[in-house]
């Protein structure tokens, strides 16, 4: 039986991820000085104006202003003109403090207070959040978004490597894979929307696209003379970022998962420190799912974890193998409750996240990459 599946990615100057990836500079600067901060940080940006809010408790002072326009530097737009200028652009900030009455469930557990032995960090709300691994690549993600964050984060690189020096930052990438009885075959489409110079014609985009860019990341194998492919198929892509279309933190959550193929948590993850289970605990999920796959007890494999605020433990781990499962679904959740501390506590001492390492995972997706501490593959 074959049908299509298809995911996106974004670079690094959609007006959404630009708003991320601020919210992580932010959070990593904190991290940087006091490795307790607590942070939930948001931001808004929408035409030439910046916005950032949310609650940080921490020892270190941080000047935000001025990691904002650093982060804006760093993506590196055109101009106020088409998109937004660093050194011009407005910026507010509205930063309050952590809500006492949330502090005091995450710094002493239910378990603890109601007298039990478990002394742990209580979760900081209540959420499911969710786990996925398969093995349809090398990095056991799905090839839809594996191969969608590979073209992104390509278009971003030879903009800033100016082999294609006329792209702007913001972008937007789309790939259908062809699944023949649950395989990966063949790309379908191929879709690439890119900010450009206005006097670039559309006939040289989309040739150096295909050459550079498709060409460099997708495997020829993959395509066929069936493929079909739309590259800035509405003719002209100028006007981009925040000038462009309004961003928010924490809008691509499908894009920093699974990109569809698996389901994603109620929660989103940039601009929060690991006490935030929204985020640690969903980075233990995808570490535990990809480990039951590498040791061969399943082929697929999604978890979820669900929370209570100010309770340490999960209330509820679930199992999905879809079938593809060496031993039973319950021998698994049983080997994940021997191995792991599930606690918030336990999550952030396994996985070591307390530094700052949240700029890392903010462009081209949360999972699938060698470098984060929560992909390491283990005897399990």
């Amino acid at each position: 039986m074959k049908k299509l599946f298809t995911s996106e990615s974004v670079t690094e100057g959609h007006p959404d991820k630009l708003c991320d990836y601020i919210s992580d500079s932010i959070l990593d600067s904190y991290l940087a000085k006091d490795k307790n901060a607590r942070v939930a940080c948001e931001t808004v940006a929408g035409k030439g104006e910046i916005f950032v809010t949310g609650e940080i408790t921490s020892l270190a002072n941080v000047d935000i202003e001025n990691v904002v326009r650093d982060t804006i530097k760093e993506i590196g737009y055109f101009g106020k003109d088409i998109d937004i200028d660093y050194k011009t652009c407005k910026i507010n900030i509205n930063i309050s403090k952590q809500s006492p009455d949330i502090a005091q469930g995450v710094d002493n557990s239910l378990e603890e207070r109601e007298g039990e032995k478990i002394k742990s960090e209580g979760a900081g709300d209540q959420g499911i959040m969710f786990g996925f691994a398969c093995d349809e690549t090398k990095e056991l993600m799905p090839m839809p978004i594996s191969l969608a964050h590979k073209l992104a984060k390509r278009l971003t690189e030879v903009r800033k490597q100016k082999i294609i020096d006329y792209l702007g930052a913001d972008g937007k990438v789309q790939i259908t894979v062809e699944y023949d009885n649950d395989i990966p075959t063949r790309i379908d489409t191929i879709v690439v929307s890119t900010q450009h110079k206005p006097e670039i014609d559309l006939k040289i985009i989309k040739k150096d696209i295909k050459t550079e860019v498709v060409e460099k990341v997708i495997p020829k194998e993959l395509l066929d003379e069936s493929t079909k492919f739309f590259i800035n198929p509405t003719g002209r892509f100028v006007i981009g970022g925040p000038l462009g279309d309004s961003g928010l933190t924490g809008r691509k959550i499908i894009v920093d998962t699974y990109g569809g193929y698996s389901r994603h948590g109620g929660g989103a993850f940039s601009g929060k420190d690991p006490t935030k289970v929204d985020r640690s605990a969903a980075y233990m999920a995808r570490h535990i799912a990809k480990n039951i796959v590498a040791n061969g007890y399943a082929k697929k494999c999604e978890i979820q974890f669900a929370y209570s605020i100010g309770v340490a433990r999960p209330v509820s781990i679930y199992v999905n193998a879809y079938g593809t499962n060496t031993i039973s679904e319950e021998e698994i959740v049983n080997k994940i409750e021997e191995k792991f501390d599930l606690t918030p506590r336990g999550i952030i001492n396994y996985l070591d996240l307390q530094r700052p390492i949240y700029r890392k995972t903010t462009n081209y997706g949360h999972f699938g990459k060698e470098e984060l501490p929560w992909e390491k593959v283990i005897k399990f």
